[in-house]
């Protein structure tokens, strides 16, 4: 080999590396966009890298396809994009899309479950950001309505996957289940991965030792859970759960009724009352703790770990009754005459 050619080669060389180095780290940003563009992109199975690429640069997203193209196949990805929804932005580099593709780095969604929420609100909420419909979110929990019907059964397949949901009753929905938090889920996410989240999270909430004085107290995490959603819908704070969870653990003990207003609109799906009427105590619904003594059939709410908690610990007290004040203030009362007269106090 000659000298010359041998200097031709090294140009050429120099040449191709110096374009590639471009191509690759110049950044690439599409100058040609006055405004940036971000879209949420689907790559489907059976796009190829060359169909992402065009059809990015078709909608403005990239100014030149080739750049991609070329980081994607010097890089060894040109064949590894995955399918997903993407956050792309047209001021993305070239090689922030690829690696961004390449990555599986899909798109995420904030969504926060609010303590507290029963089925119905969760399910109206996925709704709302496009997870499916009510009706596709009842038929991986099951309905709460449906659980009024002690002989109907509902064959959960999410509940063999979990433990702690051994001991539910076979016509139990999942309410009381889905553990109130903020998720970030793909975009593109099914709602039983989203609701299998909810249970895992509950599951590692619900730690080793809560199990075990579950057990010690000869409860069933079922029992813990309903009572732990009616705390949730009665009071607000730890320490007033604590002691609202003695007062109703006290007269479950005593064979008297829970009387806990919560479950009575729970029955009747009613949110936020002006009062509770008498009438609204006579429904016959296995929720309505003023007619049957015991735990309601089942939770009616969603509860946090703080319910979770005062439902496992309740403090011990001298106090039968309380109520809140409009204030959300909880007045306890030792004995039925004092809890009439706070009554007449404070809810007119």
């Amino acid at each position: 080999m000659t000298h010359l050619l041998r200097n031709i080669i090294i140009i050429l060389i120099a040449l191709t590396i110096f374009s590639t180095a471009y191509y690759f780290y110049d950044g690439i940003y599409n100058h040609s966009n006055l405004k940036q563009i971000d879209i949420i992109y689907r790559v489907k199975p059976s796009s190829s890298a060359k169909e992402v690429a065009f059809d990015l640069a078709r909608q403005n997203i990239l100014s030149d396809p080739y750049p991609l193209l070329a980081y994607l196949f010097a890089s060894g990805n040109l064949k590894n994009i995955k399918a997903g929804a993407y956050e792309i932005s047209s001021n993305m580099t070239g090689r922030q899309i690829a690696e961004i593709l390449t990555n599986g780095k899909t798109a995420q969604l904030k969504l926060t479950i609010v303590e507290g929420w029963d089925l119905a609100k969760i399910g109206a909420y996925l709704q709302s950001q496009n997870f499916g419909t009510i009706q596709d979110f009842y038929n991986i929990t099951g309905k709460p309505a449906e659980a009024q019907n002690k002989n109907a059964a509902f064959h959960n397949t999410l509940v063999p996957q979990f433990k702690f949901l051994e001991d539910c009753p076979a016509q139990a929905s999942l309410e009381g289940f889905l553990f109130p938090d903020t998720y970030y889920v793909s975009i593109d996410a099914s709602l039983e991965n989203i609701v299998t989240q909810m249970l895992i999270n509950f599951d590692n909430k619900l730690t080793p030792q809560m199990r075990e004085d579950i057990k010690k107290q000869n409860k069933s995490i079922y029992e813990i859970v309903t009572m732990a959603s009616i705390l949730e819908k009665e009071v607000k704070t730890l320490d007033d759960k604590k002691i609202v969870a003695g007062i109703l653990w006290k007269r479950l003990r005593n064979g008297q009724p829970l009387q806990a207003d919560a479950t009575i609109l729970y029955a009747l799906q009613i949110q936020n009352p002006d009062n509770i009427y008498t009438k609204f105590t006579e429904i016959d619904s296995p929720y309505n703790t003023y007619k049957y003594k015991g735990l309601p059939i089942g939770p009616i709410s969603n509860p946090g770990l703080d319910s979770l908690i005062a439902a496992i610990y309740p403090a011990p007290s001298d106090y039968w009754y309380y109520l809140s004040k409009p204030s959300g203030e909880t007045v306890y009362s030792k004995n039925f005459t004092e809890h009439v007269i706070a009554k007449n106090k404070y809810l007119n």
